[in-house]
């Protein structure tokens, strides 16, 4: 940081450039590469709009539209048009507009395919015309593929990890015993997947556990509603769910308490969400993990202007093909050891509830 100062001070940048060129230093690009984009669009570049095409799974998930007010955030910020194409949940809509994205020209594309391996022909032939590509939390194609597909980088969060944080604190809470429905989001989509591993690493380790039921929602909170109210019927003694995100996990909470069951079931999901953050602290929820919509969409558009402005060559010299956008589990417990009262950064979270300090950073849509 010190040497990004000295560079600031010596290019006279202003302070929006040098604010930028913070965050992109977050987004993995080195600050030789940063100075180089900045100075170039400063003297080169300066009056030229940028035109983005951007797609998720489908706005009428949370996540999703966080992460398109994200984008549509830095476009502004870096003078890039962002061209939304909501997937709708859905492969073949989300198919046909890629198909249409691959017909046009654009400074950049980046995309969260709904499902692995539906989008690659269409994708190959925008690589294929020289357009920087971004691959957004779900993967395009076995990651092992993606360097010679031409994908840029793919950004994405650990999905075991979130779902074992998530389930490790519901199985505490049942006393490693007891009933536990687990309700997928798209199978075909590869952070699912993940957050189904998560779940079975963890059932693994508790044989009193039974899994009484397991299938796919596909993010749809009508389809969980029914799904639960078949679980209820069939399970009136269950003790807990685990689900694939937030929404999911909100709507089953509202099965389970019209049912008179909110005392006795346990839920949770993962994306941490504001409302998700807040029914966590309400006691609502066991506990939720972030999926960082807000660094995986911002950090793609500021890969994409970058690729954009100092040339794709130059960007795949200088990014790294693999981003991780990490995120902690959100729980109502507090880490309160009487030992280290005296010495509170001891203790996880030090020894104080993260949700209201993660809840403002999401709503500044900075974390």
């Amino acid at each position: 940081m010190a040497k990004l100062l000295k560079s600031k001070q010596d290019k006279g940048l202003s302070r929006r450039e040098f604010m930028m060129s913070a965050s992109l230093l977050g987004a993995g690009i080195p600050a030789a590469g940063v100075m180089n984009a900045l100075e170039y669009r400063r003297v080169s570049a300066q009056d030229m709009s940028m035109r983005a095409a951007m797609s998720n799974a489908g706005l009428a998930a949370t996540w999703c539209a966080q992460g398109k007010d994200t984008a549509e955030m830095w476009g502004r910020f870096l003078g890039v048009e962002i061209v939304w194409f909501d997937g709708q949940l859905d492969n073949n809509i989300q198919r046909a507009a890629v198909d249409q994205i691959a017909t046009q020209s654009w400074d950049f594309v980046a995309i969260q395919p709904f499902s692995i391996g539906t989008l690659v022909e269409p994708v190959s032939a925008m690589i294929g015309a020289g357009i920087p590509f971004i691959d957004m939390d779900t993967l395009l194609a076995p990651i092992d593929q993606l360097p010679d597909i031409g994908v840029l980088s793919f950004i994405a969060p650990d999905n075991v990890f979130m779902s074992e944080s998530v389930v490790t604190e519901l199985v505490r809470q049942m006393g490693g015993e007891g009933k536990i429905a687990h309700t997928w989001g798209a199978q075909g989509h590869t952070g699912a997947q993940g957050r189904a591993q998560g779940f079975y690493n963890i059932m693994a380790q508790y044989p009193n556990i039974e899994i009484v039921d397991d299938q796919p929602a596909d993010w749809d909170v009508t389809r969980v509603a029914e799904i639960w109210e078949s679980i209820l019927n069939r399970h009136p003694d269950l003790s807990a769910g685990f689900l694939h995100n937030d929404d999911m996990a909100l709507a089953a909470r509202n099965v389970v308490v019209n049912a008179g069951l909110g005392d006795q079931v346990l839920l949770g999901g993962i994306d941490a969400m504001l409302p998700a953050i807040d029914a966590v602290v309400n006691g609502d929820l066991v506990a939720t993990a972030r999926n960082s919509s807000v660094r995986i969409h911002g950090n793609s558009v500021l890969l994409g202007w970058y690729a954009a402005t100092v040339g794709l060559d130059e960007a795949r010299a200088n990014v790294p093909n693999f981003l991780l956008a990490d995120g902690p589990a959100i729980t109502a417990s507090v880490d309160s050891n009487p030992d280290l009262a005296g010495e509170p950064w001891k203790l996880r979270g030090y020894g104080r509830s993260t949700a209201e300090g993660l809840r403002w950073l999401e709503e500044q849509l900075a974390f």
